[in-house]
Order: C-alpha cells, then structure tokens, then sequence
C-alpha cells in the first residue's frame, strides 16, 4: 500500500461510535397569550428540533471507553422529560401593571401590596412591568408555591442595599424580556441582609426558587455587590440579550444551569456561570444547548459541581487575565476554562478558550464527541484525573504547558492540532512514582491501569518535551500521528515506560535523540528508529524511501531533529531502504510538514538500513539514558 493510500485510510472513521446526544434536552417553550402584544415568544432553538437520546442509552457506553455515571445518566433523564418554561399554567391568567414611577410604584390588581418603593406579589399570575425605580425593590413572596411571570417590558430598576428583584418563595418565577425593550437591573455595594445568618439575597437578582428568563429583548445587570443572578434551585436562560457586570459570580444556578438560546455576555470577578449543589448527585450541573456566550472571568469560566455538558452554541471564555497569565497552585485559585467535578461532556458548538489555567478540566472523566474547539492556556490544555476519551471534533491547542492530561486517553477520531511547552500527551496518574518511571526494562513505576489509546483521527502534536508520553503503556490501532518533539536530549518525541503495541496506522515523530523511543517488538506494524550523526536544522527534508523508489515519509520538521521515528506498513521486513536530508519536493500537498501525493529528488544520503525485524534502529543515542517520563501535575 503506497503512502497515499495509508493517509486516506488513516483519515477515515475506523469503527462507528455510538454518540451520548445532550442536544434537545429541553422542550420548546411555551408563551403568555393574555400578553401577546408585549411578552416575546421565547425561542427554542434547535433544542426542539431534535429528539433527545434516553438516559438508559447514554448510561450504557461512552462510545464504547465506559459507562456514564449513574448520577449523570439521571441528570440526563431528568432534562429529557424537563417542562419548558412553565407558561402554560399561566395561559389564562389575568395580567397586573406594574408602573414604576421613580420614588414610587403603583399596581392595577390587589394580588401586591405596594410600601414606598418596594412592591411585594403575594400571587401567582402575569405582572407586566415598566418604568424606573429609583431606589427599590420588586420582592416575590406569594403565600402557596406558585408561579409567577414578570414581564420586563422597558425597565430601569436599582437598588443600593439589597436585590432589585428578590423572590422570597414562589414554585418558579419565568423572568420575560419583552420583544424590542432595554431593561437593566442595578444593585449597589453594600447589602442589608434579609437574612443575617444565610447573607441573603447576595445577587442583583436573585431567587430562592426555580427562576426562568426568556423573551427577545435585552437585560443588563450591574451588581457591584458579589453576585450577577443566582437562583438557589434550577437557573434557566431560554432567550434574550443578557449582559451582567458582576463582583463575584455572573450566573449561579445553585442546582443547576441551563443555557438554552439567546446572546450572554458576562464580566465577572469571580466564576463566570457556577453551580455549587455538591450534596446531591443529581445537582449541580451546567448544561448549554445553544446560545452564543462571552465569559470573562477572574476564575472559571463555567464550573459545575457534577456534570459539564456543551452540546451547541458560541462560546468565547476567558479566564484568569488569558493565557499570558499564570496561576500559582499555592495560590489556591482557579481560572480554568470548563471545570466539572465529575464528567465534562461536549457534544458541538464553537468554543473558543484562553486560560490563565486550565481550558478543559474534570476531576473525573472528559468526552468529546463533536464541536470546534480552540484553546490557548499557560497550563493544561485538557486535564483529567480519570479518562479523556476524543471521539471526534476539530480540537486545536494552540498553546499549553502539557496538551493532554489524564490516566487513560483514547483518542478516537477526527483531528487534533496540539502546541505545549512540555508533553504534548502525558498519561498519569499525578503520582510520584508515575511521573518519575524510568525506561522500559529499567527500575522505576510502570502503572499497569496508564494508557494511551490511539484508534483513529489525525493528530499533529508539537511538543517542547515529551509528545507521546505514557507513564503506563501505549496502544495504537489505527489514526495517523505527527510528532515535532523536543530538541533537548533529556525528552523524546515517544515516551513510554510499559509498552506500545502498534496494530495499524501511520506514524511519525522526530527530535532529539538522547531519549529517543519508537513502538516494541510486540507491534505488528513495522517501525524504523533513525538516530541520525549530526542534528538537522529546522525545516530540512527527511525521507526515507525503498530502493524501488516508493516514499515511506517526508517530513519537513518546525525545529531542530536528529532522530525520526516512522511506523507504516508500507515499511516491510527484508527490504532496503535510504534515509535522505535536504533536497526538493514538488507537486503535492504539504500539512504540518508531512508531504504527500507529489515526488522528492536530490539531498544526502544520510543512512541505508535493511528492516531486519517488526523495529529496526538505525544509529546510536546521542544522549543520557533513563528518567523522564512526564512529572505529575504541578
């Protein structure tokens, strides 16, 4: 099989997936009809347009890496079968006029009673709200759970000392931003608490119960005093054009948050979405079925304490001051990018990272199935205490200081472009013992339960230390890799302490040679380990060609090599071969420095072999033998 062919082979789907959908996981949303003139439609988006899979499906595989687990199959289940908004109950209901009148409030029913500047609702029903309050409260108190719908319909409300919009008790309050009306909401800095012991309300809005914004017009929210909106049960946002300026937190649905459409833009000092729930299993959870998000924030950008699920939508996150920013670890702070306490899952959208910490973090276990993601951070790219499975999307890292981290990676399919000034992939466990293993046959930790795992896709890794480095063992099938690895002779563009057993696909790593490393005998994929007399410049030639002309590989690499790992099946037991530096190549395509379908002529012959076996070395090593496999998470 000539090259071509092995790179369009190694291009395509090996096996196909079976894929957990968080798309559609909330119904349309239903609207007011006795306000039809001034209560905007709230979209469903594409969470209507696709049929949710059910949780028993998702709990039985995560593309065959592993069950889901029980807690977050039943978060799934219980969004599959979630109500919508909750308008329905109020299609009937009689509307109430609030007009707010500076230093005053006047009510159209008597379901409020109105003190001053505050106005309290003591029923369920439809409260159409305008006007300006210039210091006051719009409280929700109703005696029975009930739900309550407040019609923002062009309002300018503040409040120095506590919560513009407070809910004390309802069963939910849906938060409507009525179609073509600006609305803001203003809190000061200092807040008389209404509870003393709970420091309660905290937020500009803030409610005790379920709490629902939908509509097409625009919300601003200024909250000098720690928190943007929170909800102490679930936080929806199911339309609208939000934007809130906060201390502390921007959104806190303390069970959970669900994004569901319309434009957010949050500036907070603290997280820029959280949900906090850590004492049930089922709550917790931050969940984005669409939408387009702006997050800037002064530590996470979303962090949930159970389930992280991205399924579609635009988000743009930045965190810690970006990726020119550091954190210390005993500093204690955090600004990752999307942080979940036990499974980080993301189906699609378009997401954009740049972290001072990590971009992509689970205390658990992180799966990809789709989406476009792009992230640059002065830590880890992707971290994971238990297993990071990639079964497809378009992944680009473009700047880390490990790429991917965790104690099993499987990489799947579709493509992954990663840049790291340390390895590129390190599988650990963060223990001493792992981080420190010696080489294979050498004293020193071989963690039996560390693997990568590399089944398909394309992956271009470029690594100022390790590329391919497990402190357990490796495992290819299939795919297609590029390695541009170190120039320093204490890492090696492959590094593993247990074993790597080559079965199929193609690949390619060079650096230096100090440590230089290549698949094992145990492979049936024939490997040649080129250790070259004299280091190459940045952007030379290297082929390696049969001496019936076929080109195995040619390879233009970004830095400084003396070594070349190539692993094909192209390259057969008992044939010749000549490895050439300098040169031309014309008339093909040139990605990542991997030349395919056009022809190489001239440069020197830098050494000839004969493939003796499953792994032929050519050369010596330049450098120290021993250590190296990656540290353990800083």
């Amino acid at each position: 099989m000539g090259f071509d062919q092995i790179y369009k082979k190694c291009r395509k789907i090996a096996v196909p997936l079976a894929v957990i959908s968080c798309l559609a996981l909330l119904p349309a949303c239903s609207t007011s009809k006795a306000l039809s003139s001034t209560t905007a439609k709230a979209t469903s988006a594409s969470a209507s347009a696709t049929t949710a899979k059910t949780a028993a499906s998702a709990a039985s595989t995560i593309s065959g890496e592993g069950a889901l687990s029980a807690a977050t199959a039943a978060i799934l289940s219980a969004l599959t079968s979630d109500g919508g908004d909750g308008d329905s109950v109020l299609d009937q209901a009689s509307v109430s006029d609030i007009k707010l009148n500076g230093n005053s409030i006047t009510c159209s029913s008597g379901n409020a009673i109105v003190e001053g500047s505050t106005i309290t609702i003591l029923f369920g029903g439809i409260y159409n709200i305008s006007g300006t309050l210039n210091n006051g409260q719009i409280i929700v108190n109703t005696k029975a759970k009930e739900t309550v719908k407040l019609v923002l319909n062009g309002v300018d409300i503040t409040c120095q000392t506590s919560a513009p919009i407070y809910v004390k008790n309802a069963d939910k309050v849906i938060l409507t931003l009525a179609d073509g009306t600006n609305n803001r909401v203003r809190a000061g800095s200092a807040y008389i608490f209404d509870n003393v012991q709970e420091e309660e309300p905290d937020a500009a809005i803030f409610s005790k119960d379920d709490l629902t914004i939908n509509g097409t017009g625009s919300l601003t929210v200024e909250a000098s005093f720690r928190h943007g909106i929170l909800s102490k049960d679930d936080l929806k946002i199911n339309g609208g054009n939000i934007a809130v300026h906060a201390s502390g937190d921007g959104l806190r649905g303390r069970d959970s948050i669900v994004v569901k459409d319309g434009s957010l833009t949050v500036q907070a000092g603290s997280d820029g979405l959280q949900s906090n729930n850590a004492e049930a299993e089922d709550k917790g959870y931050v969940v984005i079925l669409g939408g387009t998000l702006h997050v800037t924030a002064g530590a996470d950008g979303i962090q949930a304490e159970s389930l992280a699920c991205i399924s579609s939508g635009e988000l743009d996150i930045t965190t810690g001051g970006g990726s020119t920013k550091t954190v210390s670890a005993a500093s204690g702070t955090s600004a990752k990018g999307i942080k979940a306490a036990r499974d980080l899952i993301i189906e699609g959208g378009t997401i954009q990272l740049n972290c001072a910490d990590d971009t992509i973090h689970s205390d658990g276990s992180i799966t990809i199935h789709g989406g476009i993601l792009t992230a640059s951070t002065s830590d880890d790219g992707m971290h994971a205490e238990k297993t990071i499975t990639i079964n497809g999307g378009d992944l680009n890292i473009k700047k880390s200081y490990e790429g991917i981290e965790a104690a099993t990676i499987t990489f799947n399919d579709r493509t992954l472009h990663m840049v790291s000034s340390d390895d590129g992939f390190n599988v650990s466990d963060g223990s001493a013992d792992a981080g420190f293993g010696g080489r294979p046959g050498q004293a020193g930790a071989t963690a039996t339960n560390l693997w990568l795992n590399i089944h398909g896709g394309y992956i271009y890794l470029d690594a100022n230390g390790d590329g391919l480095d497990s402190n357990g063992s490796v495992s290819m099938t299939d795919g297609f890799v590029l390695v541009n690895g170190p120039v320093q002779n204490n890492n090696g563009a492959v590094d593993y302490n247990g074993s790597f057993k080559m079965t199929g696909g193609f690949l390619v790593a060079v650096g230096s040679s100090g440590m230089a490393e290549a698949p094992d005998s145990t492979s049936t994929v024939c490997t040649a380990l080129i250790n070259l007399t004299a280091s190459q410049t940045a952007g030379t030639l290297i082929r390696i060609q049969s001496d019936s002309g076929n080109i195995i590989a040619a390879f233009q690499p970004t830095k400084t090599f003396q070594s070349i790992v190539v692993s094909s099946s192209s390259l057969i037991q008992g044939q010749s071969y000549t490895v050439y530096t300098g040169g031309s190549y014309s008339g093909g395509t040139v990605k990542d420095g991997l030349c395919t379908g056009g022809t190489a002529s001239g440069g020197t012959q830098a050494a000839t072999f004969t493939l003796s076996g499953i792994v032929t070395q050519v050369g010596t090593s330049a450098g120290p033998g021993g250590g190296g496999g990656g540290f353990p998470r800083r």
